[in-house]
């Protein structure tokens, strides 16, 4: 039987060599997983390797003066229904209407049925507006219209709880274009540990036309454009926001300056779900921590859309199935928006930054149409937490994508890294893909989707095959389950440490591995299962690579890796078919023999 069962193996197990793109030197590889023990962390030794990208200065993001929510001197205002009242000189009402003219803190109460609280005082003055248990409804502008300031600071009174809502349409009544349930001209910072409640169904939430800060607060933002809006930056160090928009939730966008339109995000909790983007910058982005809850776009069931506007309307998706809870599609139809571009609907990404996006920590579940976590520039991961449900790409950079800490888990995606360059040095990754596990490669992805239908082909709209990419992998876990090539390098791609497992479908032009100019492996351990009519096997190694044809073999079939002496130094068991397997270890000794087992079978190879 042992004979018969060697003789199987001799026929079925042939040595691996490259099956398309540039020749192997021999190497030679099984899919198997290896013991915690064999598992090995080096540092890249590719010098050319691009660099990770540096974190901004932050230090000047937020004065002293954001966080102060205390007040002694102050003059309070009274909403009385259509009327209200006060004692200051620096305050003028008309109606329904009450006007704040000079600097100073003014504390508001109750409640106004069609009027608004206007700030229009001198370019120098700071103004502070606390908000103590205010209802304020205004049929056709914004309950808080911020004309002129030098800063404003709106704090919510402990315990109060405030609302402040719009009628459905916006009139105008000076030279702005007045959009927002608060609109303000200058800088304003949201702060206190009250609630608000704000409702927009024509328009957008909280927009400052300047710099947009908030350092407390709970708010519960409905609205039909974007949630929270700011010109020059949003900058956020806690609060807590619920935002259920129909375009983006929290937005830094500056069309004349590319250094502005930035997000940081330090602290708070997000429950964000949005007809567009989650998070979105025209500059760059970093989030220092925060727990963030993101549906865009209805989902990632929605992948195949271009665009929010092809499959639903103002608060169109709902809370249900996918990580954290979130998916669905219900619709609540059509409601009036303010005009803008058609650009502006058309993303439906979870976390999107035109710069460079830079992600140091925070816990995220993203159930996205479009990618989950999207850069025009590079993408910097140095920690978090991740639950992905993405249409498209898991994570995307247009340059480089450098992962160095963190856990991430992709459940679903079209490709589940993609960028020009991939870079992973740490983390624990893991991740299912319906076409590519990691793709590098050139040229842009401002789509997103396009590549759905085309981009395996090099169509239009997907990133075109290039040979200037490259994958670099010295340390992590990671393990990919790829429809598509496991492993595809538009370039090249350099393994000098972590451990990495492989896993790919038998059908399809599919391999798992795909490179274009090279493929060298100097450390960490690396196992990997496939089809084999793509078939390549590394193209150089500093360490023994075993890679072997094996026939069809089933899911669930284990493979064993033994050395001359009978020590195991692999085992796995795929969870997918397979009809090649490859292999390299530390342990692993070029010019020396080792068995493998595949099932009930067995033979012997000598590493390359």
């Amino acid at each position: 039987m042992k004979n018969k069962a060697f003789l199987i193996i001799a026929l079925t197990l042939a040595l691996l060599f490259t099956g398309c793109g540039a020749p192997a030197t021999g190497s030679e590889t099984t899919d198997a997983s290896v013991s915690d023990s064999t598992k090995v962390t080096a540092e890249a030794t590719d010098s050319t390797a691009p660099a990770v990208t540096s974190n901004v200065d932050t230090s000047d993001l937020f004065s002293d003066r954001d966080f102060e929510t205390d007040y002694s001197k102050y003059a309070a205002i009274a909403l009385n229904g259509d009327s209200a009242s006060c004692d200051s000189d620096a305050v003028q009402i008309s109606g329904s209407t009450v006007t704040i003219t000079d600097e100073g803190t003014y504390v508001l109460s109750g409640t106004l049925n069609d009027g608004m609280i206007i700030v229009n005082s001198e370019k120098t003055d700071k103004t502070q507006l606390v908000l103590n248990g205010v209802t304020i409804h205004s049929e056709t502008s914004a309950p808080i219209y911020i004309l002129q300031s030098d800063k404003v600071f709106i704090t919510l009174a402990a315990d109060s709880v405030n609302s402040l809502s719009n009628g459905g349409t916006f009139t105008a009544i000076d030279d702005n274009n007045i959009d927002a349930v608060i609109f303000s001209k200058e800088d304003l910072t949201l702060n206190g540990s009250g609630s608000l409640t704000v409702t927009s169904p024509g328009g957008h939430g909280i927009v400052s036309k300047d710099e947009l800060t908030v350092t407390g607060g709970t708010y519960e933002i409905s609205c039909a454009s974007h949630g929270i809006s700011g010109k020059d930056n949003v900058c956020i160090a806690d609060g807590s926001f619920t935002v259920t928009a129909g375009k983006d939730g929290i937005r830094g966008e500056n069309d004349e300056d590319t250094t502005l339109g930035f997000v940081y995000i330090q602290n708070g909790t997000f429950d964000l779900t949005v007809e567009g983007d989650g998070l979105s910058a025209s500059a760059y982005m970093q989030l220092d921590g925060g727990n963030f809850n993101i549906l865009s776009g209805g989902g990632s069931e929605n992948g195949e859309k271009t665009s929010s506007d092809s499959w639903g309307n103002f608060m169109g998706g709902g809370k249900g199935g996918g990580p954290g809870g979130m998916g669905g599609g219900r619709s609540m139809g059509n409601m009036e928006t303010t005009t803008e571009t058609e650009s502006d609907s058309t993303s439906i990404k979870g976390i999107k930054a035109a710069g460079d996006l830079i992600i140091n920590g925070g816990s995220f579940f993203i159930n996205s149409a479009d990618d989950a976590v999207h850069s025009n520039g590079s993408v910097t991961v140095n920690g978090g937490s991740f639950e992905i449900a993405s249409g498209d790409d898991g994570f995307h950079a247009d340059d480089t994508l450098t992962i160095t800490a963190g856990t991430i888990n992709i459940t679903e995606s079209y490709e589940g890294l993609e960028g020009l360059h991939i870079l992973v040095s740490g983390g624990d990754i893991d991740l299912a893909a319906t076409d590519d596990g990691l793709n590098a490669a050139g040229g842009t992805d401002q789509s997103g989707l396009g590549g759905r239908d085309n981009g395996m082909f090099g169509g239009p709209g997907g990133m075109s095959s290039s040979s200037n990419g490259s994958i670099v992998i010295s340390g992590g876990d990671l393990y990919v389950n790829a429809s598509g090539d496991g492993i595809d390098a538009n370039g090249s791609l350099t393994i000098s440490g972590g451990y990495t497992t492989v896993v790919g479908p038998t059908q399809g032009d599919t391999a798992t591995l795909d490179y274009d100019t090279s493929a060298v492996i100097t450390g960490g351990t690396f196992i990997g299962t496939g089809a084999s009519g793509m078939a390549q096997t590394f193209s150089d190694s500093e360490q023994g690579v075993i890679a072997v044809s094996v026939g069809n073999q089933a899911a669930g079939t284990q493979i064993s890796l033994k050395d001359s002496g009978g020590k195991e130094i692999i085992s796995y068991t795929p969870e997918l078919s397979f009809a090649v397997v490859i292999l390299s270890n530390p342990d692993l000794i070029k010019g020396e023999t080792y068995s493998i087992t595949v099932g009930n079978a067995s033979g012997e190879f000598v590493a390359n």
